[in-house]
């Protein structure tokens, strides 16, 4: 059986197995942040200006901005879906190297950042608010198995939205090519229709799946210097 179909089988099935749990839907929105806080991170190394962005309760996003080089549509266009799911590479890359902490400390930071500049409807600001302080309670005062267990999940829930979010997008721009969000207004600047720009969103979001999955199956990795302070402590009690 080929990784590509070993891969989304594991989603589907992790799919159905963390909506079993209660309030996981709460954290798929960090998938969600994350592509608007990709959007809004190219469009201002592009020199555009961000004005805001809205988070709902449905999972979906929006970043409203300005940007006065047209080219520089495609670029922003892109990072949405592709941050995303670059993003939950590095989660699990985290995982494998034994620094969940790091990682937790690194979505908190970027939630942060994106309440400070960035999110302004009441639901993403009480979103984000709950995420933070959740984040910061698990990072003082929670036992490490329970942190360790807390990242897997919100992990695994952010590597399934990055996967599923753009195949949904493929059958919007099946059923109305002209509200498929992204694919759109790529299809607006490019000669591919919004569907090619999903089916290379959902191609590009497996690709990443394969090697978050590839880091989750090899397992925790001792650092370097964890294997030499083990050495010296061998050798000394020689």
């Amino acid at each position: 059986m080929s990784n590509l179909i070993k891969t989304i089988l594991f989603l589907v099935v992790s799919a159905f197995l963390t909506h079993l749990i209660p309030f996981s839907d709460f954290f798929r929105n960090l998938d969600t942040m994350i592509h608007e806080f990709g959007h809004a991170a190219v469009t201002l190394l592009l020199s555009g200006k961000v004005m805001y962005i809205e988070l709902f309760s449905n999972h979906s996003g929006v970043t409203y901005s300005q940007v006065t080089r047209h080219w520089s549509l495609i670029p922003i266009a892109l990072a949405g879906y592709m941050t995303a799911s670059l993003f939950a590479v590095f989660l699990f890359r985290q995982r494998a190297k034994g620094r969940q902490r790091f990682g937790l400390q690194v979505m908190t930071v970027i939630a942060i950042v994106a309440l400070a500049f960035f999110i302004r409807n009441e639901f993403g600001v009480m979103w984000v608010l709950g995420f933070i302080v959740l984040n910061t309670v698990m990072l003082t005062f929670m036992p490490r198995w329970l942190c360790d267990l807390y990242y897997l999940l919100v992990a695994f829930l952010t590597l399934e939205e990055s996967v599923f979010g753009p195949f949904s997008l493929i059958l919007y721009a099946l059923q109305d090519p002209a509200q498929a969000g992204d694919a759109t207004n790529l299809a607006k600047v490019t000669p591919i229709p919004s569907v090619g720009w999903a089916v290379f969103f959902t191609l590009f979001a497996l690709w990443c799946a394969m090697r978050a999955l590839r880091w989750f199956f090899s397992g925790r990795q001792r650092s370097p210097q964890a294997g030499r302070d083990t050495a010296y402590r061998r050798q000394y009690e020689d």
